[in-house]
């Protein structure tokens, strides 16, 4: 199997592809494999039908290598921020299968204007969700929640099908003369959360997600921005650039792993210290939720007290049954709590990763700013730290 090493070169677009001489390699099978960097392989289905078929990186600033590998010969690419590199993939020496690699950061632009600041109402639902109320294309207002730990927007079927005009066929679903098809959702143009709009977005549907909302908002929609959780006065605050940073707030860098925003943090039990890396997921109404695997790899203690056991459901709908125990003391950011109901995962998390999950149970307790442009975080403990735990 050959290799071709290759740096990226910008190009305007897709457009341009017949006046451009990309590189070219061969398959003869439509699977493929791409190897991201460090963070695993994904399986890939070539397509000569899109133009172009677009892989995404997984989000990180450092330089590394995304390697493309279909059953007979391999592309490797540098990616860094705001790096676009088209190739071709000739399938079965006759199909072109024009496909790109990018970083999900975009070009950086000098822009002159204004330092803007966009605040955002929300409730803190009973079940710890973060709700905003959003406009979908001018018409249609749902209530959906900030996730960090999830990606771009994501609209229930219920809430598509019962609040929006989005299905072709709405009319005959309702009556049930007709099937719903998700897939053929109109397009949305617009989505306004407050005063903050977002034209095209992208917008799938989602069976899940927490309980009583219509849909969700991830991390990315704000990405080279920074954006200020203050649980306090019930606000989320849109900065584009880095606000001064007042007294009380710690400070650390926000690790990204497969584009999932984490944060170190650790347990201390008779005098032992476990360190891990834990999602930030404020879509998740409980405390701490921990992994299987790493569990098992650290030698977690076993004997800690049980609270009860549970069922937890996953954004694809997967059910865990899960122990609860009471985690005597965990450190994040050099700021303590103590007895924490903590989630022992009974089977392998949906990410599939040796992760942990910091749930909005426990992350409520801290006003919190990401910085989205230099990738830190930074968290205060607010009024809500004394509160009870859910568990």
């Amino acid at each position: 199997m050959k290799n071709i090493v290759l740096s990226f070169s910008l190009l305007s677009g897709f457009c341009l592809l017949a006046q451009q001489k990309l590189p070219i390699i061969k398959a003869s099978s439509r699977n493929a494999v791409i190897v991201d960097g460090n963070e695993g392989k994904t399986n890939w289905t070539l397509s000569p039908e899109a133009k172009p078929d677009v892989y995404s990186s997984y989000r990180t600033r450092e330089t590394k290598w995304v390697t493309l590998y279909t059953n007979i010969d391999s592309i490797k690419v540098k990616v860094k921020p705001g790096s676009v590199f088209d190739f071709i993939v000739l399938l079965n020496g006759k199909d072109s299968c024009f496909t790109q690699i990018k970083s999900v950061i975009p070009k950086e632009t000098k822009t002159k204007g204004l330092n803007t600041h966009d605040t955002i109402p929300f409730t803190l639902t009973t079940y710890n969700a973060i709700c905003v109320s959003a406009i979908v294309n001018d018409t249609d207002t749902l209530n959906l929640h900030l996730d960090i730990g999830s990606f771009d927007f994501r609209l229930t079927k219920d809430a598509i099908l019962h609040k929006t005009t989005l299905l072709p066929n709405q009319g005959d679903v309702l009556s049930g003369k007709a099937k719903a098809d998700y897939n053929q959702m109109k397009k949305v143009f617009k989505i306004k959360l407050g005063n903050l709009a977002f034209d095209s977005p992208e917008v799938l549907s989602t069976g899940f997600t927490s309980q009583g909302m219509d849909g969700r908002f991830g991390w990315n929609i704000f990405e080279g921005k920074s954006v200020e959780i203050d649980y306090d006065k019930h606000i989320l605050v849109v900065h584009s650039q880095l606000p001064k940073i007042k007294k009380g707030y710690s400070k650390s860098k926000i690790e990204f792993y497969q584009s999932f925003v984490c944060i170190k943090g650790n347990f201390t039990i008779n005098h032992k210290v476990y360190n891990g890396l834990f999602i930030m997921d404020t879509g998740s109404d409980l405390a701490i939720i921990m992994d299987s695997t790493w569990l098992n790899q650290q030698n977690f203690p076993k004997d800690l007290k049980h609270i009860k056991t549970t069922t937890l459901k996953d954004p694809r709908g997967t059910v865990y049954e899960n122990k609860v125990v009471l985690a005597p003391q965990f450190n994040l950011n050099g700021l303590i709590l103590y007895d924490i109901p903590t989630s022992l995962l009974g089977g392998t998390n949906p990410t599939r990763l040796a992760l942990n999950f910091l749930g909005n149970d426990l992350l409520k307790r801290f006003n919190t700013i990401l910085d989205l442009k230099n990738d830190y975080i930074y968290i205060k403990p607010n009024s809500l730290t004394s509160l009870p735990y859910k568990d």
